[in-house]
């Protein structure tokens, strides 16, 4: 009896304990849709909703870009935190205190204490920025935008001790200005072509198409190079174009130092790109003629400069003639010559002694030796004869006749 009873208490233990075991493992891991079955006899007690990745990614996206000041006033020569939330990760971003509410664009901002910054994983960055008066008047901001990529400026309320402070400047929302026609003007020169930076000028016509006047409107130029994203830089026009009028604008456009290669200029305005232009920048040959030839010349210095070191270093040979700092060697001759005497003088020819044979007193036989002979090479010629001194007194007349005794 017992044993039928406790057989039934462990049964029902063992079938409760199944049960929990089976309502565990048939749940989702994810939450169920409200219209989903439930097991029966299974209660699902305080059901947690798991959060999806997709919808909190779209939340960040949505997250406009936000920029906080600490403090919000400051005065020129100390320095103010920036924080920034909801950025793109990875984006480079530049900070200015700017006047006017940065209307004007950068030319109303001291640039030269402006910062740059990073964003993080995240799209935050924290960043110090020194205080600086801009060139205009209050009220002032901190001007946050992008430097690459889609343009997006964030502008923060930033007051700075002392700096005066001016109405802003009448703006015209009426009007809209749409490009007609756009060109670049100008070549390249010698200067060019030896590295100078490449100039241009982009001329374009503009239409005001809205219902109010557009005064002193600033444009964005951008150049880029291939795959790079253009830099953009701002430049204001002074002018105004009046509603249903169109107006020529001429703006610069400079390139660095020895660039070449097709580049495409850009006008941006109001956030709009309205002009696209190819320009194809030539090669400075000048720089690699220049390159040439000193890779030609200083090579060659250096071997003359060495060869005059090793003439001066080198010793002195017998048999060499040194003149203007250069060796040069004695012409060549045979070696019996070299052991020969001077060459004799010739002797003026003397008068011959009268037909009767008596020559007058004090005078000489004449030399019967003559010239020197011709000789040939390697042999010597014969010693000269003695000349015989003068008589002493005048030669006998008494010399039988030629003719015989008679």
């Amino acid at each position: 009896m017992h044993r039928d009873l406790l057989r039934a208490v462990a049964a029902a233990v063992l079938a409760t304990v199944l049960l929990v075991l089976s309502a565990l493992t048939a749940q989702p891991s994810q939450a169920a849709p409200e219209s989903a079955a439930v097991p029966s006899g299974v209660a699902v007690l305080n059901p947690v909703a798991v959060p999806n990745p997709a919808a909190v990614r779209a939340a960040a996206a949505d997250e406009k870009p936000a920029v906080a000041l600490s403090p919000r006033e400051a005065k020129p020569g100390t320095e103010i935190t920036v924080t920034g939330r909801g950025w793109k990760p990875a984006t480079l971003l530049t900070l200015l205190v700017c006047g006017q509410n940065a209307i004007g664009g950068t030319n109303s901002c001291s640039n030269a204490s402006g910062r740059a910054v990073t964003t993080d994983a995240k799209g935050g960055f924290t960043q110090k920025l020194p205080t600086a008066a801009p060139p205009k008047p209050c009220p002032c901001v901190v001007h946050v935008a992008t430097v690459m990529g889609d343009s997006v400026t964030v502008d923060a309320p930033f007051t700075v001790t002392g700096h005066p402070v001016a109405e802003l400047p009448q703006q015209s929302g009426a009007g809209r200005l749409a490009v007609l026609t756009a060109r670049l003007e100008g070549g390249g020169g010698l200067l060019t072509w030896f590295g100078s930076p490449p100039q241009r000028r982009l001329v374009f016509t503009v239409g005001n198409l809205g219902s109010g006047p557009v005064k002193d409107p600033v444009f964005q130029i951008g150049v880029s190079h291939g795959v790079f994203a253009p830099q953009w830089e701002e430049q204001q026009w002074s002018g105004s174009v009046a509603p249903g009028m169109k107006q020529q604008i001429k703006l610069p456009v400079e390139l660095a130092s020895g660039a070449h290669g097709d580049y495409r200029v850009q006008l941006r305005y109001g956030g709009k790109v309205l002009v696209t232009e190819p320009w194809d920048v030539g090669r400075p040959w000048g720089v690699t003629l220049f390159w040439i030839l000193l890779c030609v010349v200083v090579p060659a210095a250096v071997f003359r400069i060495g060869m005059a070191v090793v003439e001066r270093a080198r010793p002195r040979l017998p048999g060499t003639i040194y003149a203007s700092g250069r060796r040069r060697k004695a012409p060549w001759r045979p070696a019996a010559l070299l052991h020969l005497p001077p060459p004799r003088r010739s002797t003026p020819s003397r008068p011959l002694p009268p037909p009767d044979g008596v020559r007058p007193a004090g005078s000489r036989a004449p030399d019967e030796t003559g010239t020197l002979p011709w000789f040939s090479q390697g042999t010597l010629p014969a010693p000269a004869a003695a000349e015989e001194p003068p008589p002493t007194s005048a030669p006998s007349t008494d010399r039988p006749s030629s003719k015989g005794s008679t």
